[in-house]
């Protein structure tokens, strides 16, 4: 695979930028990433918790580990 094409390094590219994360659990955390590592854990500033669509949570910082990731959406507009 081409190094720019794997995973972690497209992660990293989008430090900065509004993401969306979907845990194994089905819940959905969206916000700034401004640092992710090597386990793809990810932080995340300005953080809210979503689930079925519907807004929970409004939080500031979350660490979501990178073993309960289910999948990421990169650039997702700032709601």
């Amino acid at each position: 695979m081409e190094p720019s094409k794997k995973p972690l390094n497209v992660l990293v590219k989008q430090l900065n930028a509004h993401i969306a994360v979907v845990l194994k659990n089905g819940c959905e955390y969206r916000g700034k990433m401004v640092k992710c590592d090597g386990h793809m854990n990810i932080l995340l500033e300005g953080a809210t918790e979503f689930r079925n669509d519907q807004l929970l949570f409004n939080y500031g910082n979350v660490l979501l580990r990178g073993n309960n990731i289910l999948y990421i959406l990169l650039d997702v507009p700032k709601k």
